[in-house]
């Protein structure tokens, strides 16, 4: 019995990992990819592996049981990660994370090892434990995140923000202009996001908060908890940059302190900052909680494009009258911006 569920959770750990990887590659679209009767099919599939790992545990050693059993799974892993958005792959990969501790807690139990019966265990609680908590910083349930196909809702949401700010119209700047709002501020809070873990630009962020710190500006960096494409993402990049602790703000605290800064600077980050969230009851993520960066006295958002997020609706944050975009990869963004402070 340990053999098929080690067999079954182990193919489906590694083809769904597959699949989560090529989303966030954008080797595949990061949206839901749906077809009709999806649920059925899954079902139907998942009940064809259940069978055939009974009946291998009840004896029968057809190798060829055992390799439809893997085939099954792996196929199952995709079938299972294909409808979940880009936007959801921070909980698919602390779900698949548990899998496979799972996978390897029944390999353990096979080869009678106490060490990978308890390790696999930890590993299983831990991953679990992190995709519940990730799904309540969404505001939404494990099971709509796996089957609510999120993200397909798109362009009724689009049509909805764009409804609400019919005479809005996206404002662009330069870095020379940014420099003087970040040299001249009392207080800048940084709110990175997956563009800055694409650009790698985490350590030219940390010396333009350096420099604005020598000058003395108030810097501080907020985090949503799903911001980036995995559990954490965004502090490890910070304290690879060696960024202080301290200087770390969780969603709440970060929030209290917007109304009292004057530049919230966005680096990449999109559905994490989308005040549809707060406003728009027809937007698919209505309900999750944000970063309200719209409460600073000025937002610039660094972006490469005004394509949507991984969520794939707009966001009309960058929309707002005291919102400016700054286009272009983020870490030579950055690295203007840096220069052009230095030469104030």
């Amino acid at each position: 019995s340990s053999i098929g569920l080690s067999a079954i959770i182990g193919s489906i750990s590694f083809s769904g990992s597959m699949i989560a990887f090529a989303k966030l590659q954008e080797l595949i679209r990061g949206r839901p990819i749906t077809y009709p009767l999806q649920q059925v099919v899954n079902g139907l599939l998942f009940a064809a592996l259940l069978a055939a790992g009974i009946a291998i545990t009840a004896g029968a050693e057809q190798q060829w049981l055992m390799w439809a059993l893997i085939a099954g799974a792996s196929l199952f892993g995709i079938l299972f990660v294909l409808p979940i958005g880009g936007a959801d792959m921070p909980v698919v990969i602390s779900l698949l994370n548990a899998f496979t501790g799972l996978a390897a807690a029944a390999t353990g139990f096979e080869l009678e090892n106490n060490v990978l019966i308890v390790s696999g265990m930890l590993v299983g609680a831990s991953g679990t434990f992190l995709t519940i908590m990730m799904g309540r910083a969404m505001n939404r349930s494990v099971a709509n995140v796996l089957f609510g196909a999120f993200g397909q809702l798109a362009p009724s949401a689009a049509g909805a923000a764009a409804g609400g700010d019919a005479d809005g119209q996206v404002r662009s700047t330069t870095p020379d202009d940014v420099a003087v709002m970040l040299a001249y501020a009392n207080k800048v809070v940084f709110v990175p996001g997956y563009g800055m873990a694409v650009a790698q630009a985490q350590h030219d962020v940390r010396a333009l908060a350096d420099l604005l710190e020598s000058r003395g500006v108030d810097v501080s960096y907020a985090i949503h908890p799903v911001a980036g494409r995995m559990p954490g993402h965004m502090n490890v990049l910070l304290a690879e940059a060696n960024v202080p602790y301290p200087q770390l703000k969780e969603m709440d605290d970060a929030n209290a302190e917007f109304p009292r800064t004057d530049v919230a600077l966005v680096i990449g980050a999109n559905d994490v900052v989308n005040p549809d969230a707060r406003n728009n009851a027809s937007s698919p993520i209505y309900g999750m909680p944000i970063l309200n960066v719209d409460s600073a006295q000025q937002v610039v958002v660094l972006k490469r494009s005004m394509n949507p997020g991984f969520a794939g609706i707009e966001n009309p944050l960058f929309l707002n009258p005291k919102t400016v975009m700054l286009f272009g990869d983020a870490k030579e963004s950055i690295h203007k911006l840096a220069a052009a402070v230095k030469g104030l």
